[in-house]
């Protein structure tokens, strides 16, 4: 019974969630429309509603827990520092720490409220309880394990379009076009998380900033090899006062060589990690399929 309540529980959380999502899919694509007309510098005067919906309400509930526990724990505040940069690094800017650390306050009450509740039920056993805790410590520690692997995946994400970015400069370069123009041109023509990357480091020096803060900015947000290459060479290369198409076409050179060492280096760490599913899946049920009537034969003749 008790097993029932709480996957009946899941399952109501992971069905609000969906429909949360499905409600937000037609604001979302109100809002890229709206961005997309802004980038030709058309706005509307009218300010937008704010959404009134459950997902506002939730995200209010987790800044006002965030923020309260930001000012009484210590350890916290000490590593609110390390979180900005791990949401930066997920692109995930607009998201306040306060507001993570409360979801992540928020999403460690499911286990508690599910104790109390069976405890209401009189379905109170140790089965329970071992779900209950399991699920507290999922709810503190999964969102940042979440943010972490989208972290990870959009850095490596970037490393590989470095590249192709590489190449786009040194054609529009060579071609006669300025540096800075030819990366609003990358900027417009290159989707995902690198050309976000580079329209914010555009927003940057639309605001002041020099062309070499934003070009550090870029190489402090990303940290990715490939994206650290390129920031570094752009820079020493302005400093010292060689070229750019020069810079570039080396750049272009080593990036292809880099790549080509990466796919090599994986390839040759497919034997060692397809062991792992050899010998634990592929092997034993061979061995099933092989030996398993010749066992039964056996069994069945030494117990006649």
């Amino acid at each position: 019974m008790a097993i029932m309540l709480i996957l009946g529980l899941v399952l109501a959380g992971t069905s609000g969630v969906l429909m949360l999502r499905a409600l937000n899919f037609a604001q979302a694509g109100r809002r890229r429309t709206l961005d997309q007309i802004a980038s030709y510098g058309f706005r509307s005067s009218e300010p937008e509603a704010e959404p009134s919906d459950l997902r506002s309400v939730f995200g209010g509930l987790a800044a006002t827990a965030g923020e309260r526990a930001l000012g009484r724990f210590e350890g916290l505040r000490s590593g609110e520092g390390q979180l900005r940069k791990l949401l930066t690094s997920a692109g995930m800017y607009q998201t306040p720490v306060a507001s993570f650390i409360g979801a992540r306050i928020l999403a460690t009450m499911v286990g508690p409220v599910i104790l109390v509740l069976c405890l209401v039920a009189g379905s109170l056993d140790l089965r329970v309880l071992l779900s209950c805790g399991l699920l507290t410590a999922m709810g503190w520690f999964l969102p940042k394990v979440v943010v972490q692997r989208r972290a990870r995946l959009r850095v490596e994400e970037i490393d590989r379009e470095v590249p192709e970015l590489v190449d786009l400069l040194v054609t529009t370069v060579e071609a006669g076009v300025g540096f800075a123009a030819a990366l609003q041109l990358a900027s417009r023509s290159i989707e995902g998380p690198l050309g976000q990357e580079l329209r914010l480091a555009l927003r940057e020096q639309s605001l002041g900033l020099t062309p070499q803060e934003a070009l550090q900015n870029l190489g402090i947000r990303v940290e990715s090899p490939a994206t650290q290459m390129f920031t570094q060479a752009l820079l020493q290369g302005e400093s010292l006062g060689v070229s750019i198409g020069t810079i570039l076409r080396d750049l272009a050179v080593d990036m292809r060589k880099r790549r080509r060492q990466a796919a090599e280096e994986r390839a040759q760490k497919t034997p060692t990690k397809i062991l792992f599913p050899l010998i634990v899946l592929i092997l034993p049920a061979m061995f099933i399929v092989v030996m398993g009537p010749a066992i039964m034969d056996i069994a069945r003749f030494l117990t006649v």
